[in-house]
């Protein structure tokens, strides 16, 4: 079956002192590079990674999907599939699940490349996915909405978003404005979509906009590191591109508010950095609200609210640096199957009026899959924890620390044989390297 989704070959570029050379047929980068051989082993493994996922998992609308087969063939959810909420209306485990999320997160690494070589075809590829997120803002009659993904029409979707996928919707769209590739007209049409979107959630006090019948899932509003960074970046970034007084004195008022089991300030809550709540580690989740601490950090004046978000990035990286050598355990040879039928779990399926039912759906679609798909929790224990984990550890403000720990984040970097992961989850790479120390 011919791929779907299918770019041609951009010439890769400059990278420091790294220079590419070539793409291979294979289309795997070749870099070459005066250091050593380790250094070059990364370098390699970067261009493999970056040449995977604009080969294989970035749609024609350009967002970035969940899955495909190794030649980049993958079925989407039809439109019928999507209204009726199949696999579950949360969209869970479909191909379309992570859109908004990824693409957000992504353009970190996308914009940062494109700062270093400065070339057409990387500002291109930030443009393309500054695209696919206002389509995702785009797509439906509810002000307010991102979704996670399209269908095969390029508008269809699940009725329901995430505070998962809002945050990096709003933190990917900043990391495009501030990246300076911006023309005015993006820089209007991004505002109105931030600015929409934003005062939607706040008249929704801090939860996000779903359709009918569920009208809202998930919230900005609370106390734990997995909120409080969303309010306060949220507010920052709209007094930023905006200069309105409200939103300043939102994100002012919001610094000082106490709440949450421990009765911590906002501020404090960002301060304390990253934990693991719900389970063992999450990084590739908490990652959204660290993103949201550098960017705050980046654009904070204050010289003590600043030392409290490095004090939270740099906590959040000493927790991410522990999940590092989880990829040690994912073995490249292994041939356990992974079910691209994502189809087999409507055998699970039923009507859907609430959240909840979906959710406890999509619990009990996903145990059943896992017993068809082994491959796929290999794949988001040892590839997506890790990786998002190194993202984590570079986002840190002190060099010195991160001098230290580049050796680890590399060698994260160059264990895997992207060509052979099915799961675009490994896309974090890219922005760590791009994050790493020149002249290390």
């Amino acid at each position: 079956m011919k791929p779907p989704f299918h770019s041609p070959k951009f010439p890769c570029q400059t990278r420091r002192q790294f220079l590419v050379s070539s793409l291979a047929a294979t289309t795997h980068a070749v870099w070459l590079s005066p250091g050593s051989a380790a250094e070059r082993t990364v370098a390699i493994a970067v261009g493999q990674a970056h040449a995977e996922i604009w080969r294989r998992f970035i749609d024609p609308h350009g967002i970035m999907i969940d899955f495909t087969d190794l030649e980049g063939a993958v079925s989407l959810p039809t439109p019928e599939e999507c209204r009726a909420g199949k696999p579950n209306a949360l969209g869970w485990w479909a191909p379309i699940e992570n859109g908004a999320m990824f693409n957000g997160l992504y353009m970190d690494a996308a914009v940062n490349r494109w700062r270093h070589t400065r070339a057409d075809a990387d500002a291109a590829k930030a443009r393309r996915l500054m695209e696919g997120l206002l389509l995702l803002n785009s797509i439906s009659e509810v002000k307010g909405f991102v979704g996670r993904g399209v269908s095969t029409d390029g508008k269809s979707h699940y009725p329901m978003g995430s505070n998962d996928q809002t945050l990096p919707w709003f933190l990917g769209l900043w990391r495009y404005l501030d990246s300076g590739l911006a023309t005015a007209d993006e820089r209007k049409r991004i505002t109105n979509h931030l600015v929409e979107t934003a005062e939607e959630i706040v008249r929704l006090k801090w939860a996000m906009p779903a359709e009918a019948p569920f009208g809202k899932r998930g919230s900005f509003a609370g106390f734990s590191f997995d909120s409080a960074p969303r309010l306060l970046f949220v507010g920052k970034l709209l007094h930023t591109v905006t200069g309105e007084a409200k939103w300043d004195q939102l994100y002012r008022t919001a610094l000082a508010e106490r709440g949450g089991k421990e009765n911590r300030t906002r501020l404090e809550v960002c301060e304390h950095g990253m934990v693991f709540e719900y389970a063992r580690y999450h990084t590739w989740t908490s990652c959204t609200c660290v993103g949201a601490v550098r960017a705050l950090w980046e654009l904070e004046k204050d010289g003590t609210i600043r030392t409290a978000y490095a004090r939270g990035l740099q906590a959040s990286a000493d927790l991410a640096f522990k999940s590092l050598p989880m990829a040690e355990k994912f073995d490249n040879a292994d041939m356990s199957r992974f079910e691209m039928n994502w189809r087999v779990m409507n055998s699970d399926w039923k009507p859907q009026q609430t959240e909840q039912e979906a959710q406890e759906l999509a619990l009990v679609q996903l145990r059943n899959f896992r017993k068809v798909a082994p491959r796929r929790g290999r794949e988001t224990e040892f590839v997506r924890e890790p990786t998002a984990a190194a993202w984590v550890v570079t986002l840190a403000p002190d060099a010195a620390i991160l001098k230290e720990r580049i050796a680890a984040v590399e060698r994260v970097i160059a264990h895997y044989d992207y060509a052979k992961l099915y799961y675009s989850q490994f896309f974090w790479v890219e922005a760590a390297w791009w994050r790493l120390p020149a002249g290390r």
